[in-house]
């Protein structure tokens, strides 16, 4: 008996408990409903809209003003390109290609200048004007070193001026660029941004090195490639030509042909259909890097492989390796290892493809240093030329 009773007055209190609490919580929803109804309704006190000073106000507006201005005169200049080409599959049938990117009006007799990559391989070129003209274009000269090409459409349909050239000597880190092109195929977009680094050394899609290249942060894609990079006076300073990306989309690291190279090669292009590009007619190895240097001579320097017969190295009397097998491997016996060019040491090919590129010409004597059986002594070469068209 005792038992139940115990449990029968632990029920009671349990149900006491709970008819205690419902009704506080029943009073507790009904304070808060009334404390909600009666609670103010919160009113959004405006403030005073931020006035930066006059004279801020005036140089943003008159940055944008610039941009608008250089926008308006020149992007009639740009052109869209659109390239289509044919590729086979397996079972030989052909399958139609297109590509597009962009170009812009060189002069008044129908010379549009582009990238190399635009227009390569392609067995038919269109032009795509600002005013929406549609005309067929003709290759006049390439270059893959410099990935510049020269198309021409012709100039009786064309009203829209050439774009003015700059100079690439005055160009400075930080200094505003403004770009136009046809990124993704959405016609004479604008992008701005800044000169981020200069005298950048790349590498084209040809594989050659390209030096004094102009690094911007203005958004270039594909599609820009050929367009004008532009300066705030409106002046082309650069061809855009590549981009740095791991999504293949701007990450604001964009490269710029200089002006400086356009108005050396353009010129060639459309006198000779190529750009005649200095040569010593060799092939070299790179102590160092690609070949060990004897415990003797010099430890970095190019080692002459092989020589074009009669070519520029070969009149002068430089001497190339000497390929022997033994066993297993193959070794160069003999053979001049070139240090130095015009006094400027040369440790890769691309110190002498770039020294070469920037301040000779075909035709120039260069002084070329060697060493020949731990003997140093100066060659006087005569340097012959090639034309990158592949």
């Amino acid at each position: 008996m005792r038992t139940r009773k115990l449990s029968f007055v632990g029920a009671a209190v349990v149900a006491a408990a709970v008819i205690v609490g419902f009704a506080a919580g029943l009073m507790l929803g009904t304070a808060g409903t009334v404390a909600s109804q009666a609670a103010p309704t919160p009113t959004a006190i405006q403030g005073e809209p931020v006035q930066p000073p006059a004279d801020i106000l005036s140089l943003l507006d008159a940055q944008e003003t610039v941009i608008s201005t250089i926008y308006e005169q020149t992007s009639p200049s740009v052109v869209h390109i659109t390239s289509r080409t044919e590729v086979y599959d397996f079972w030989r049938g052909a399958i139609p290609q297109e590509g597009t990117g962009s170009g812009f009006i060189y002069d008044d007799q129908g010379h549009i200048v582009t990238n190399n990559h635009v227009i390569a391989d392609a067995q038919e070129i269109e032009v795509i004007l600002a005013d929406g003209t549609h005309l067929p274009a003709q290759v006049v000269g390439a270059d893959a070193y410099y990935d510049l090409a020269v198309i021409r459409v012709d100039p009786s349909r064309v009203f829209a001026p050439p774009v003015p050239l700059g100079t690439s000597e005055t160009l400075r880190v930080g200094q505003m660029v403004i770009a136009i092109g046809n990124p993704f195929g959405l016609d004479r977009t604008l992008t701005t941004g800044v000169i981020s680094a200069l005298d950048r050394t790349i590498e084209s899609e040809s594989g050659s090195t390209i030096g004094n290249v102009i690094q911007t942060d203005a958004a270039i894609n594909p599609g820009n490639s050929g367009g004008p990079l532009l300066d705030t006076r409106g002046r082309v300073i650069g061809v855009n030509t590549a981009i740095q990306s791991t999504s293949g989309g701007s990450v604001g690291i964009g490269f710029a042909v200089p002006i400086s190279t356009v108005v050396r090669v353009a010129p060639e292009l459309i006198r000779l259909g190529g750009y005649p590009h200095p040569t010593l007619g060799i092939r070299t190895g790179e102590l160092g890097y690609e070949l060990t240097p004897s415990e003797t001579g010099p430890q970095h320097g190019l080692l002459i492989v092989d020589k074009q017969a009669g070519g520029p190295a070969d009149q002068a009397g430089l001497q190339a390796a000497e390929v022997r097998q033994q066993g297993r491997r193959v070794v160069l016996i003999g053979g001049d290892i070139i240090t130095a060019i015009d006094g400027i040491p040369v440790n890769t090919r691309d110190d002498m493809t770039l020294y070469l590129e920037q301040h000779i010409r075909p035709g120039d004597t260069i002084t070329v240093t060697i060493t020949r059986d731990k003997s140093v002594m100066d060659v006087s070469v005569i340097v012959g030329e090639s034309y990158s068209q592949e």
